[in-house]
């Protein structure tokens, strides 16, 4: 046989190997499940709406949005950091609003079943909160800005749309500050979220 020839079918024959590799494993990779290993790593983009209450009981709705990193390191268990903000221009056509930004961080449990295509997690996070563009009492006279202690309890879940991106079908969460308001100095909020989920 010539070596030219030699040459050729070698190279074919490496070429038709190297292809065949990819192939397998990409067929591999596209039959497995989406939920078949668990992300390590998650980043999701939410939208949320807010109900608090002001001084007498009257409550009010914020909106914004927020974004979420999460890494799950031990079964199920891992951490995330949540970072929102949330904003109302008009509380109760008083014509005085309020701007409140949230970052806090804490443990997740996150179960998900064997079959389907859900994810189901809770959490319980700290941090703090700052609110501005307001009108907050204290000694001194009102203020426009304060700070306080943030605590978040919650969950939620998320539906699987492919192996990288889940829709965070819902969140609920009830989150505590302390900003100073003429009686109690507690507020109580209920927190409802949905967006997208980044897997990676």
């Amino acid at each position: 046989m010539r070596p030219e020839l030699r040459k050729s079918l070698f190279i074919g024959a490496a070429t038709w190997l190297i292809a065949a590799s990819g192939l397998s494993a990409q067929t591999t990779r596209e039959t497995k499940a989406p939920s078949a290993q668990p992300s390590r790593f998650e980043v999701a983009v939410t939208y949320g709406a807010t109900r608090s209450n002001v001084v007498g009981g009257s409550n009010f709705w914020m909106q914004g949005g927020g974004v979420q990193a999460h890494g799950r390191f031990y079964h199920g268990w891992g951490v995330v950091a949540d970072v929102a903000g949330l904003h109302e221009g008009n509380i109760q056509s008083s014509g005085a609003g309020v701007d409140l930004v949230t970052a806090t961080f804490g443990p997740r449990y996150t179960w998900q079943p064997a079959r389907g295509r859900s994810t189901y997690y809770g959490q319980a996070l700290a941090g703090v909160a700052d609110g501005f563009n307001s009108d907050f009492p204290a000694s001194a006279g009102a203020q426009s800005n304060s700070k306080s202690l943030a605590l978040k309890l919650g969950g939620g879940f998320n539906i699987d749309l492919t192996p990288r991106i889940g829709l965070r079908a819902i969140e609920a969460n009830w989150l505590r500050t302390q900003f100073p308001n003429s009686s109690t100095g507690v507020q109580g909020n209920c927190q409802l979220e949905t967006g997208f989920v980044l897997r990676f």
